[in-house]
């Protein structure tokens, strides 16, 4: 990924990301409102509506300086002339280095990955599919996950991700149809760059017209079926703090086993 670094985490977990730029602790608190809100509600974020429901110590005009800023810097974008402010790329990429920054949490039900692993490592059908059923509905994006040497390439949570709010578009429809015809033709090779966590938002991903969506992934080595990628698939509107923390805790828990 251009401009990248590598951090190092938990015995070795490898994360790839941008370097964050710079802005002032005010403008990164509402930045980063804008964004939960955005994830929450797929609305554009209005000053007003920032100003009604976050106390930042500062008057209505001053939030829309700040917010007018970001738009400048590339962070935020106004889709109509009277509407409020979205996340671009830059944003979410700002956004998300932040969360790396704070740390990885564990995921709150990693007890229930390690409960699959254990009743499903036998079979390896079973313990894939029921793998990519938990990350689809816990996550509510597409589940993907992809074993080299066999071959296989599962994907679940079609119901989940068809309800996401910018499905009712129908150029969206489209571009993620014939993304996943691309995916299917790749067979995720792309992501088989390192062990670790690999976080690609919009314009950095690997994939033609892969511009509206975003990919967490991790690639593992399991001892029967060698190498493995597990990938989340879905809108730039996901829920990353989530999401990140699921194929986190997934990565360890199939690393202890």
């Amino acid at each position: 990924m251009q401009n990248g670094v590598i951090i190092t985490l938990d015995k070795g977990l490898l994360i790839s990301y941008c370097k964050n730029m710079t802005i002032t602790e005010r403008q990164k608190d509402i930045l980063d409102k804008i964004i939960e809100e955005y994830i929450d509600y797929a609305q554009p974020v209005s000053s007003q509506l920032v100003e009604k429901r976050y106390d930042f110590g500062i008057c209505p005009a001053t939030i829309r300086i700040e917010m007018q800023r970001l738009t400048d810097a590339g962070y935020l974008c106004q889709p109509h002339t009277s509407a409020g402010r979205i996340p671009t790329d830059k944003g979410y990429r700002f956004f998300v280095n932040s969360l790396l920054e704070k740390g990885i949490d564990d995921f709150k039900d990693i007890l229930e990955i390690e409960k699959i692993i254990q009743q499903e490592k036998e079979n390896t059908l079973m313990f894939m599919g029921r793998l990519a059923r938990f990350l689809s509905g816990t996550s509510s994006e597409l589940a993907m996950i992809y074993l080299f040497e066999k071959d296989f390439f599962w994907k679940e949570g079609w119901e989940e991700i068809l309800l996401q709010p910018e499905f009712n578009e129908k150029d969206f429809v489209i571009n993620f149809t014939n993304l996943l015809e691309n995916f299917e033709e790749e067979k995720m090779a792309n992501l088989r760059l390192m062990p670790g966590i690999k976080i690609y938002i919009g314009r950095e991903n690997p994939f033609p017209k892969a511009r509206n969506f975003s990919i967490i992934s991790s690639m593992c080595c399991l001892p029967e079926e060698g190498e493995a990628v597990f990938a989340l698939f879905g809108p730039k509107r996901m829920d990353y703090d989530k999401n990140i923390s699921l194929i986190h805790s997934l990565t360890k828990a199939l690393e202890k086993f």
